[in-house]
């Protein structure tokens, strides 16, 4: 069960329509694949997006870590012993979250193999399906209410609304139309991707709730370093506050959790580095009574098959936000995750479930 190597993908997929928030507009799926083979010939699959804007990781810089830092660490190393091997992963940078979460997820998914078990079960396995909200992305009120009702008939019954880019004045328009056009059915949660300041998020969030919104909660509305403003929305309306941006390690999550800056957590492998802190993430929110969604970036059916095998085995996390795949316009893994509608349907195989693996990469126009 030692490796053997670990190789390195590149795959470039076009989005269906580009996904635009507060921090960036998106028009293609970029991310590296990570595959760590074993001596016998077993194979465990990883990726990772280069969210620049959030993690500060490029294509280049997820590469240059696995080839130049992790793959001399873990090469001829038995990845039964992945304790042993995350822990030295984690400690041989500061940084490279999407890197570290690449490569812990592919090391996840030989473990999960070896035992027999589709990786969720062997992370705690308390559901076998999940049900996720859909992103509607930030552009004119009528563009929004346009996307929104055509989730609605999709099947979704819980949306996600992108606001921050632009006035308050502009945002609050973008949810009433919303609104309206969805009815009161519709589960709704606000991302401002930290686009608010603190004193505008509690005037703009106090609005929503005196004009009957219906706000199921609001995702990072400040600076992710803006902990004091964080704590101060928090304390300061009805609505629930999310952590997103604010929060990548476990000593980050201790310290919210803390100060109560929060009243839930958004929990991303791209972020905790992977699994592996991201249970500590979790176990720690979880002790002390506050629920954790899971999200991720614009990653592929592979990294989000490995974010949906975690929080289906623990209880805590109780909000799902894994509509990434749905956005792509090409498919690329056999395997994984199933989506029928809103409901994510875990694999049973062995492992992350992932049968076969084809990188997608945009041909140059002349």
């Amino acid at each position: 069960m030692e490796i053997r190597s670990i190789d390195t993908i590149r795959q470039s997929v076009p989005l269906i329509k580009p996904f635009k928030t507060a921090l960036r507009t998106v028009h293609h799926a970029e991310s590296v694949l990570v595959r760590i083979t074993l001596n016998n010939g077993n194979m465990g699959w990883g990726e990772a997006p280069p969210t620049v804007v959030i993690t500060g990781d490029s294509l280049e810089s997820i590469e240059a870590a696995i080839v130049k830092t992790f793959t001399p660490l873990l090469i001829g190393k038995n990845v039964l012993a992945y304790e042993q091997l995350l822990q030295s992963m984690h400690h041989s940078m500061v940084g490279c979250s999407s890197a570290k979460a690449a490569v812990d997820m592919a090391i996840y998914d030989l473990v999960s193999q070896f035992s027999g078990m589709p990786l969720y079960k062997f992370l705690g396995g308390y559901r076998d399906r999940l049900e996720t909200d859909f992103t509607v992305s930030v552009n004119s009120p009528y563009e929004m209410g346009e996307d929104a009702v055509e989730c609605v008939k999709s099947g979704f019954y819980v949306l996600k609304i992108k606001v921050g880019k632009d006035s308050i004045e502009q945002d609050i328009e973008r949810i009433r139309e919303v609104r309206l056009r969805v009815g009161n059915e519709i589960k709704i949660r606000v991302d401002a991707n930290q686009g608010w300041q603190a004193k505008e998020a509690v005037r703009s969030i106090r609005r929503m709730e005196d004009m009957g919104l219906n706000i199921e909660l609001v995702e990072q509305p400040v600076k992710a370093h803006d902990i004091d403003g964080l704590k101060c929305v928090t304390d300061a309306v009805e609505t629930p506050i999310m952590a997103d941006e604010s929060m990548f390690s476990p000593q980050q999550a201790f310290e919210i959790i803390r100060r109560r800056a929060a009243d839930m957590l958004n929990i991303k492998l791209m972020k905790s580095g992977g699994i592996y802190k991201a249970q500590l993430i979790n176990q720690m929110a979880d002790e002390f009574g506050i629920e954790c969604m899971v999200g991720s970036m614009i990653e592929s059916r592979l990294a989000v098959t490995a974010a949906a095998h975690f929080a289906a085995s623990k209880k805590n996390i109780t909000r799902i936000d894994l509509d990434a795949p749905l956005m792509l316009l090409h498919e690329t893994v056999k395997g994984g995750v199933i989506y029928e509608g809103p409901l994510m349907i875990l694999p049973q195989e062995a492992g992350l479930g992932i049968q076969e693996v084809k990188p997608f990469v945009m041909e140059a126009v002349e």
